[in-house]
């Protein structure tokens, strides 16, 4: 089965802007806040973002205050993910959301998308993450911690 090519990434953050990375299973280096694509076409974004958060950090979104940014990026799928999607299918739309918690929670990685995870401060988090998009998210916290 084809993955969907609409997906969420979510910023796990907290209220002293300390952002949580997740290194990826099968791209060691490759740091990144969560992210995952629709199940199936009527699964609603929020519903994909607690679940993601849920299965690749084991953290329950009940647990902080969850932020649909209403934000979408439109990004060409890397060529070497492509072949998880339909044939001819070369864009994906992400969706933005944030988690902010209280203070750090335990983390219990999914084993087969994530290998190591790390709390870092916004603006070296956003050094250290390899998507574009993921960067500017973590780029825009400051301003919408302030409102």
């Amino acid at each position: 089965m084809y993955k969907i090519p609409i997906s969420v990434l979510v910023v796990i953050h907290t209220r002293a802007l300390d952002v949580l990375l997740l290194e990826r299973f099968d791209r060691p280096g490759f740091w990144q806040s969560v992210t995952g694509s629709l199940d199936h076409p009527d699964e609603p974004l929020e519903g994909t973002a607690r679940r993601e958060i849920l299965e690749e950090t084991g953290i329950d979104a009940a647990q902080g205050r969850l932020v649909d940014w209403r934000q979408a990026n439109r990004y060409e799928i890397y060529p070497h993910w492509r072949a998880r999607y339909g044939p001819g299918v070369t864009e994906n739309v992400e969706h933005v959301f944030s988690l902010e918690l209280d203070d750090r929670l335990p983390v219990v990685l999914s084993a087969r998308e994530h290998t190591r995870y790390r709390w870092v401060e916004w603006a070296g988090a956003a050094a250290l993450v390899f998507s574009p998009t993921n960067a500017e998210a973590i780029r825009q916290l400051p301003s919408l911690a302030s409102r």
